[in-house]
């Protein structure tokens, strides 16, 4: 996509959305998502990143925004980035770049079905402020879990940022903690499958991201 398609600092979730249709990282449709929900939309910001100048503009326009915190704005040089998956790492570096932050970090699982965690001598220090960076927010189930963890090595969370902010009935609020993004999706969720409203011809797509 060319940058004169681009040319807003801080993009409006119309030109957000729009990018992300163009990429097909936004599809519309039948989707059951793992934890039984199903839903007519379906998010999948990785395909939006394999771009590197839309990569690059989104991780901007989400720092313009993180910027305007006056008190994460002062503390720039000592922040530093955390992502709940290794999936979230495309965006955690761009944060951190537009950002001109201190480092990265990510939890992992490093054992099937143990509790992710940080890789050994790789994890945040006691008092070190954190913004914990993903491309999504759903469920909150990674964010939530992250924090846990953050906040156990003895870390500051200061704020959240991710590209798009897709709230289901299970998404908990963070009291206290300022949240970024560049759009919001608000889709139909339904837990039971007899209220989805299936058409002739209609199929369900089974999602495991």
């Amino acid at each position: 996509m060319q940058s004169a398609l681009l040319p807003e600092l801080i993009p409006s979730q119309e030109l957000v959305l729009d990018i992300l249709r163009r990429t097909g990282a936004l599809r519309y449709g039948h989707f059951r998502y793992p934890n039984g929900l199903y839903s007519d939309l379906y998010l999948q910001i990785a395909l939006a990143m394999r771009d590197y100048q839309i990569a690059k503009y989104l991780s901007v326009g989400l720092s313009r925004k993180i910027r305007e915190n006056k008190e994460i704005r002062a503390t720039l040089s000592q922040l530093s980035v955390v992502s709940p998956a290794t999936g979230g790492l495309p965006v955690a570096y761009g944060i951190v770049e537009a950002l001109r932050a201190h480092r990265v970090y990510w939890a992992e699982e490093d054992i099937e079905g143990r509790p992710q965690n940080f890789r050994q001598f790789i994890e945040p220090e006691p008092g070190e402020k954190i913004l914990l960076v993903d491309d999504i927010l759903r469920t909150g189930t990674k964010i939530s879990a992250v924090k846990k963890l953050v906040e156990d090595k003895g870390a500051q969370v200061v704020g959240i940022a991710v590209m798009v902010y897709q709230p289901t009935p299970y998404t908990p609020v963070y009291e206290g903690i300022p949240l970024y993004y560049l759009a919001k999706l608000d889709g139909m969720y339904y837990r039971d499958i007899q209220e989805v409203q299936l058409k002739p011809g209609d199929q369900i797509v089974d999602v495991w991201v």
